[in-house]
């Protein structure tokens, strides 16, 4: 975000949203930056820089968690939605491993290299590949396992779809990562545009925050439940929504493709 003239810093906007909200604290705003709430400029010696849009985003933010009691994965979108918050991931990629990823020294797709399992003559058993699944992937690695070119997975950065992590030093994928870029692979290589899947990752965030808004009552104060019953009904739920939507989709694509 470009910075404006005007700009407050965080001291000046918490005055101003006391003035509404009396009892939020300087802290709260950090945290919805954290949540990706809100997305403050910087300033050459990195204070941050809050602009009239910000300020209106931490409001209304303020005012869904507070007064209508929305998610905050709810928010964000809603946010979105209302123009007031730019569509970037959940989930922050830090700019080293932005950086890291574009690196001019990776971009010749690497050749995946070809693992065989031995096989005894006459077993017609399948012969198993105990090369276990890595945790992390390399620049490189990741490059090479996915088949893709680096400004494919730049742009994939850019809309959200796959998330490296700074591990020690290095810019790490993980194996989520792979099977994102292998799908968004095929899709990217019949023409549609990476900003355009990033339409679909809204779409996933959207059901996440519906999954948070149902389970909400659970972890309110004076819930029944402990914090791991509740984890757990909250991801039988998430499955079960998936389940519900798998046949709401097939059912919406026999209509749309007509059988």
């Amino acid at each position: 975000m470009t910075p404006t003239v005007g700009a407050m810093r965080i001291g000046e906007v918490h005055a101003v949203l006391r003035e509404e909200f009396p009892d939020v604290e300087l802290s709260k705003i950090r945290y919805y930056e954290d949540k990706g709430l809100v997305q403050p400029a910087r300033s050459r010696k990195g204070y941050r820089l809050y602009s009239e849009r910000d300020v209106a985003c931490l409001r209304e933010a303020i005012r869904l968690a507070n007064e209508e009691f929305v998610p905050l994965r709810v928010v964000r979108l809603r946010l979105i939605e209302q123009g007031l918050l730019d569509d970037v991931p959940a989930v922050r990629v830090t700019r080293q491993a932005a950086r890291e990823a574009a690196i001019p020294s990776v971009r010749a797709v690497v050749p995946p290299v070809e693992r065989t399992a031995l096989s005894v003559v006459g077993d017609s058993t399948p012969p198993v590949d105990e090369t276990p699944t890595p945790t992390h992937y390399s620049t490189a690695e990741f490059l090479s396992v996915t088949g893709l070119e680096a400004t494919a997975v730049n742009e994939m950065i850019a809309a959200g779809l796959v998330s490296p992590q700074t591990v020690g030093r290095e810019t790490a994928f993980s194996a989520l990562d792979v099977r994102v870029a292998n799908a968004a692979g095929v899709l990217l290589a019949r023409g549609v545009d990476a900003r355009r899947l990033a339409t679909l990752r809204r779409v996933v965030e959207r059901e996440i925050g519906i999954v948070d808004e149902w389970t909400l009552p659970l972890r309110q104060p004076g819930s029944a439940m402990d914090r791991d019953a509740v984890a757990q009904v909250t991801r039988d739920v998430a499955d079960e929504a998936a389940t519900l939507r798998a046949a709401l989709y097939e059912r919406a694509r026999g209509e749309y493709l007509g059988g």
